[in-house]
């Protein structure tokens, strides 16, 4: 039970209803005029929303190589060391899924194979930050998963190429880099131009727009899945660092206006001092604009009596980021399912997960953390059953209890099947077959 609210949300999450219906009805204005008009359409968009209009989106090599030779040394070897992070977890992922086979009676095989999809997109945000990590994220983990084909659209950001989110993509291994962003780019990789390919999975976070891009075209194509705004809650017990606890709530609101930050604690000194470092902080955050707002708005305190309510009050939040500062973090895999990510103990931060430790950064938000996780090498795969059947008495078998299980649903077209290998190696005998022989 909630023994206090130290600090409540500004605003309800139903308050912004009016503008979700006008950017579902911008986005599908944006999505129809791409189907019926390609390319054309894509054009008049990024000169609309990003006044860029090149000679072509897709960056050459040439292109490509002298982006890369802007960035400077020290955040190419970043680059190349997040990415060694990113790679080596996603290839242990990888490696933990197995293909099957059984024989689950003589001469009855069934199995299935994980078959990585052939093209994929990946959205690379980039309207407030240049978010390098979202290549490594999307990119190199498809390619781990055996994608043959990765697409990548990333947006201009000043008018112009965002080198540094170039060279990531081109690291993390992009067969194709498109400086194009927003719905028309998620819009252009789903449906297919005359100059991009149409992708069969699309992955990447983005606003409210490209979130609501996916969902719209979702079925035309897979999704990873419908993601933000960006989220954080923080389980603190009665020793956590109020200081830490602040800094790190405001490391995730300032990923927008609207990012929910939450402490839950025992301790109600814990909660105060956590409101009072994160006033002051504010005073000289860079990003304050935004991350202040968020706080204002989204920001939460609740005080509770325990920390086995602490935990289960966590539970209903299901909040895509959920750091631990317990003297026993690990105590939290037990005593929680609902989540996007956990960061146990107070040396692990979001932060690291977001640019560098080498989990996936793409993680459900809006309390789908109870029936979904994130983005990672099994959504680029397809899990395809077969089955084998090479004994004629098993085949005859089945085809009896086929027969009748069909006809117990009224599925005379599915008996018959079943009829015919019963008929063929057990010799059984039905009048339908020796009428539609004749």
């Amino acid at each position: 039970m909630v023994a206090l609210r130290l600090k409540s949300p500004a605003v309800s999450s139903t308050d912004n209803g009016a503008n979700s219906q006008k950017v579902t009805d911008i986005v599908k204005g944006v999505i129809d005029d791409i189907r019926a008009n390609g390319d054309k359409a894509v054009r008049s968009y990024s000169e609309k929303f990003d006044k860029w209009s090149p000679e072509s989106f897709k960056l050459s090599d040439a292109q490509i190589e002298e982006a890369i030779s802007k960035v400077s040394p020290q955040t190419i070897a970043d680059i190349k060391e997040a990415q060694r992070n990113v790679r080596t977890f996603a290839e242990a992922q990888r490696a933990s899924i197995k293909d099957v086979e059984i024989e689950i009676q003589p001469g009855v095989f069934l199995g299935h194979r994980n078959n990585p999809i052939v093209t994929a997109g990946a959205y690379i945000p980039g309207g407030r930050y240049p978010l390098l990590a979202s290549a490594h994220m999307t990119i190199l983990t498809a390619k781990v998963a055996g994608v043959k084909h990765v697409i990548a659209c990333t947006p201009p950001i000043n008018n112009s190429i965002p080198n540094a989110t170039v060279a990531a993509a081109h690291f993390a291994g992009a067969d194709e880099i498109f400086i194009l962003g927003g719905v028309q780019a998620v819009a252009a990789m789903s449906l297919g131009t005359e100059t991009i390919r149409k992708v069969e999975f699309l992955a990447g976070p983005g606003n409210a727009f490209v979130a609501e891009a996916k969902r719209q075209l979702f079925g035309e194509m897979g999704i990873d899945l419908l993601a933000g705004p960006t989220e954080i809650l923080i389980v603190a017990d009665k020793d956590a660092d109020p200081f830490t606890c602040a800094t790190d709530l405001l490391s995730q609101a300032e990923h927008g206006p609207d990012s929910p930050a939450v402490l839950i604690t025992e301790s109600e000194e814990v909660g105060r001092e956590t409101i009072r470092y994160i006033d002051e902080q504010l005073k000289t955050l860079v990003t304050a604009p935004v991350a202040g707002t968020a706080w204002r708005d989204y920001g939460e305190v609740v005080v509770v009596n325990d920390m086995d309510e602490a935990f289960r009050l966590a539970d209903e939040y299901a909040s895509e980021h959920v750091q631990i500062f317990t003297k026993q973090p690990r105590e939290a895999l037990e005593k929680m399912t609902n989540y996007g990510a956990l960061f146990l103990g107070e040396k692990t931060c979001v932060s690291y997960g977001d640019k560098c430790i080498g989990t996936n950064h793409v993680l459900p938000t809006k309390k789908a953390g109870r029936y979904t996780g994130g983005l990672w090498v099994g959504k680029y795969l397809k899990t395809q059953t077969y089955q084998e059947v090479i004994s004629d008495k098993a085949s005859g078998e089945l085809g009896r209890l086929c027969g009748r299980c069909s006809r117990a649903e009224l599925f005379e077209g599915h008996a018959r099947s079943g009829d015919l290998r019963s008929s063929k190696y057990l010799k059984d005998s039905y009048e339908w077959i020796d009428q539609a022989r004749k």
